[in-house]
């Protein structure tokens, strides 16, 4: 073995972190496994007696994996994720990796924040996770996606306006609403019927378009049992389902490793949930401004 080679026992000590990394600059689990097993095979065999800062250099060389991935997606991208296919997780390579396993990691870094890096360009993505998350500096950021550094400032600079979302509701608005959804939600996770029931209005309307379930034509349901039967039955989606700012608003949005497929958006009187708008057209979907809320404290 070349004695300047870069140890397996090295690499490992890194792994942690890497895989947090390639996660954030992709949104899946399974892909950012593979992104790090691709630096191993890069790394492996390179001269790094060089090399002062070895966690650095590994980051460069991680997220530059990564940005050929979503350089990829771009000129290649997959098709949706339908909402009749993803009764609890999409299908897909992604299956190597244990849902809940996925689900647990999207809650902690923020499962709205991934649907926003989503829809960010590879270079905005890039210069946004390095620096805002991992607090590489732009001097490092620019040579990655062949730009100045005061270029990848301006792109995270962008990035980081697309996260916080342009027009929120007032910050009283917000924290009135925020409780209720989030009982709504914590109450599905946990099947909780009773208490789900309690945040609903007795006339409470649920408005699905044809892409939920699918059907034929949009699905209306009335009334807080039937509502919450139906929510009930979701109960499997809503581990991927995280809240979010909708269009302003605190809203959920579920979206299975970082794509967003389902969005609901709530009416509410008096902290009760007097209608619910349960969106899955990709086409409506596209034009939904999904910001994260916890921005501040995820960052």
């Amino acid at each position: 073995m070349d004695e300047h080679a870069l140890p397996a026992e090295r690499f490992e000590a890194d792994r942690a972190h890497l895989r947090a990394v390639a996660y954030r600059m992709l949104g899946s689990l399974s892909e950012a496994e593979d992104a790090v097993q691709d630096a191993w095979l890069r790394v492996s065999r390179a001269d790094v007696s060089d090399v002062e800062n070895i966690t650095g250099w590994l980051t460069t060389i991680v997220a530059r994996v990564c940005l050929n991935v979503l350089r990829a997606r771009k000129s290649r991208p997959e098709e949706s994720y339908e909402a009749d296919a993803v009764p609890d997780v999409a299908a897909g390579p992604q299956e190597r990796v244990d849902p809940e396993q996925e689900a647990v990691l999207a809650e902690s870094v923020g499962l709205a924040l991934l649907v926003v890096l989503d829809t960010l360009a590879p270079d905005e993505r890039l210069a946004f996770v390095l620096h805002d998350m991992f607090a590489v500096p732009f001097d490092q950021i620019g040579p990655m996606i062949e730009r100045t550094p005061a270029a990848a400032r301006q792109l995270a600079s962008r990035a980081r306006r697309r996260v916080k979302g342009s027009s929120p509701a007032p910050a009283a608005d917000l924290a009135r609403r925020r409780p209720v959804v989030d009982a709504f939600l914590t109450a599905i996770r946990g099947g909780d019927f009773e208490t789900l029931v309690t945040l609903l209005h007795p006339d409470v309307v649920l408005n699905a378009d044809r892409w939920v379930i699918p059907t034929p034509e949009p699905v209306v349901l009335d009334g807080g049992h039937t509502v919450a039967k139906a929510a009930m039955a979701a109960i499997g989606r809503a581990q991927f389902t995280g809240v979010a700012l909708v269009d302003g608003q605190v809203g959920l949005a579920m979206a299975p490793y970082g794509r967003l497929v389902i969005v609901l958006c709530f009416t509410i009187v008096d902290g009760a949930i007097t209608e619910i708008d349960v969106i899955a057209d990709p086409d409506r979907i596209a034009g939904i401004e999904i910001a994260a809320l916890d921005a501040q404290d995820r960052l």
